[in-house]
């Protein structure tokens, strides 16, 4: 870990930069971690995974031996603990389900389903600590259909240009803001404009390094403006929910 201290504009900072895997650094700021992914990283990053035999568990929470992955299983997509299993051998579930939790970088994410399946043998347990490339679930992809005659083409609409996505305005006096800790897409707003939130509460979903992350409040208040809608794309840093 790399630490450095600099002013801005006559402020001081300190901030700590960790290297994680495939090219990602974990930057904390002022207490405040952020995922940073650095592309050029990422080509050096690779390295060579051996996967070693199963040894006896020593205790409960102990992560299990790393079990090469197979056609259609889900593994971790960074390092983290597990924290919920939703899902048992034998079960039936659908794209988009979530089947397991997972807290790595002060985030709860939720895993999902790529596809529609079966769970073949869920292979972790909770709390157990996870590499990235882990398999946690090892999953059979349900037979696509046969596919249906294709209908006549028909002429295709002319595309309606999305209108721009106005700039985050700043935190009215006495409020403040809830921001994206890392780069995503909005996939749910919890709050509505009025509303009373506690401290830990969740007020945004959203995606980023194919998991689902919930942003919660960190103080307790009163929702002023929602600053982003289902869809937007957010940067590290933008603020989100507006709280008086």
């Amino acid at each position: 870990m790399k630490e450095f201290k600099f002013k801005i504009d006559g402020k001081d900072y300190e901030a700590q930069v960790a290297e994680q895997d495939n090219g990602v650094l974990a930057v904390t700021l002022n207490g405040k971690t952020f995922a940073v992914e650095v592309p050029n990283l990422a080509h050096h990053a690779a390295k060579p995974v051996v996967h070693h035999a199963a040894a006896p568990a020593a205790a409960s929470h102990a992560a299990p031996a790393a079990a090469p992955a197979a056609a259609g299983s889900v593994t971790a997509p960074l390092p983290g603990t597990i924290k919920q299993i939703l899902v048992s051998d034998g079960q039936k579930v659908k794209k988009g389900d979530t089947i397991i939790t997972m807290e790595a970088m002060k985030m709860e994410n939720a895993i999902t389903a790529e596809a529609d399946g079966t769970v073949v043998k869920v292979r972790t347990t909770v709390g157990a600590s996870v590499n990235q490339g882990d398999v946690l679930v090892d999953f059979a992809a349900a037979a696509a259909p046969a596919a249906a005659p294709a209908p006549a083409a028909k002429p295709a609409a002319a595309p309606v240009a999305a209108p721009a996505a106005a700039p985050a305005a700043p935190a009215a006096p006495g409020a403040k803001n809830v921001e994206a800790p890392l780069p995503g897409t909005i996939k749910q707003v919890c709050v509505a404009v009025g509303q009373d939130v506690a401290a830990g509460e969740t007020v945004v979903v959203m995606e980023a390094m194919k998991m689902e992350n919930n942003i919660t409040a960190e103080f307790a208040g009163k929702v002023t403006a929602v600053k982003v809608a289902v869809g937007d794309q957010v940067q590290s840093g933008q603020a989100l929910v507006e709280l008086a």
